[in-house]
């Protein structure tokens, strides 16, 4: 397969899943912080097409959960009555993405069934839901962070390559030190000395603002090496001795030699910055309940009895594995296409 068929592939998938994320909001079936308290750790529920009689339904359906004898925490499914999943069911209003207000959802099933397709947590809330909308969280503060690093060693890094001298010692140095400082650690250092009780929107911005200040240097270094090569090209001599600006040379003939390597250095960066969110929010340090990120999700499977006996709670880990695994293949293809000359 090549590099270019490799990199659209990708770039479909990545697609497809943000736009999911985006639409939570619609493709939920329920509110992310509603809580179905009748429901703890309700397993996931099965849609059938076939009922307990063996007639076929063309129409999905599922079967109402009663919990076992003396709430045991054990669920049966009460095969007296089916009930079909319906498109486009009614919900409270509620806006996608904060912006376009709808009063529907896109699937769903009549009460008093349930369709927990991901199962519950300890409250009854359902983790479908919340595994969509935490994703948002999640890969927004990886999106974010990436954009504000990258921007930054996009700057300083062909600063300091077209300029040479000085300039690109001073801010070499300084890569240097940016370079030997842990970001993770620094994260959690500044989130020690912050309240527990801060606000989703402000540690959200702490995350995003931390590690995107921090780790520049790396995307700088490298794109620092591509404008030295780039400045010594006769094309760009030629434009110089023709009385060419230095910021048209940078903006016409530097800038799109180091496209690819911002490029490659995203597709790296985004999930490395999500798993700080996820590692923060994990520890408690980070986005907090109730509002749902994948890193506070996964912070239930700290107790023990939970991690051994709710399986369906390991979801936001495997939604990080796929995210993990398409991001770096398109980093992969990326350079494979920069190497070719794709």
């Amino acid at each position: 397969m090549t590099a270019r068929r490799r990199v659209r592939r990708a770039l479909i998938v990545l697609v497809l899943l943000h736009a999911v994320i985006f639409l939570a909001d619609v493709l939920a079936p329920y509110d992310p912080l509603a809580q179905h308290r009748s429901f703890p750790f309700a397993p996931p529920t099965r849609a059938r097409f076939v009922d307990a009689q063996g007639a076929l339904h063309f129409r999905p359906f599922v079967y109402a959960l009663a919990e076992g004898p003396e709430m045991s925490g054990q669920y049966h499914e009460d095969t007296s009555r089916a009930y079909p999943l319906r498109l486009f069911v009614p919900s409270a209003p509620h806006r996608v993405a904060g912006l376009i207000e709808v009063r529907h959802r896109l699937f769903g099933v009549d009460e008093p069934a349930r369709l927990f397709l991901l199962g519950t947590d300890g409250y009854g809330r359902d983790q479908l839901s919340r595994l969509l909308h935490g994703g948002r969280l999640s890969l927004a503060a990886g999106l974010l962070a990436a954009t504000v690093s990258l921007f930054l060693g996009l700057v300083i890094g062909t600063l300091a390559g077209f300029y040479g001298g000085r300039i690109d010692a001073l801010l070499m140095r300084l890569a240097e030190l940016f370079l030997a400082l842990p970001w993770l650690y620094l994260l959690f250092a500044l989130r020690a000395f912050l309240p527990l009780d801060v606000p989703p929107a402000r540690a959200f911005l702490l995350i995003v603002l931390v590690v995107g200040l921090v780790d520049w240097a790396r995307p700088a270094r490298l794109v620092r090496g591509v404008t030295l090569s780039a400045r010594e090209r006769e094309y760009v001599l030629a434009a110089r001795g023709f009385g060419a600006s230095d910021a048209y040379l940078m903006r016409v003939h530097v800038l799109p030699q180091a496209a690819g390597v911002v490029l490659t250095q995203a597709a790296i960066l985004i999930p490395q910055y999500v798993l700080a969110e996820v590692a923060l929010s994990f520890l408690g340090l980070g986005v907090g309940e109730p509002t749902p990120s994948w890193g506070n999700m996964l912070g239930v499977l700290q107790q023990y009895h939970v991690l051994a006996s709710y399986w369906w709670l390991w979801a936001p880990a495997l939604a990080l594995v796929v995210v993990f695994l398409t991001y770096y293949s398109l980093a992969d293809a990326l350079h494979a296409g920069e190497a070719g000359g794709v």
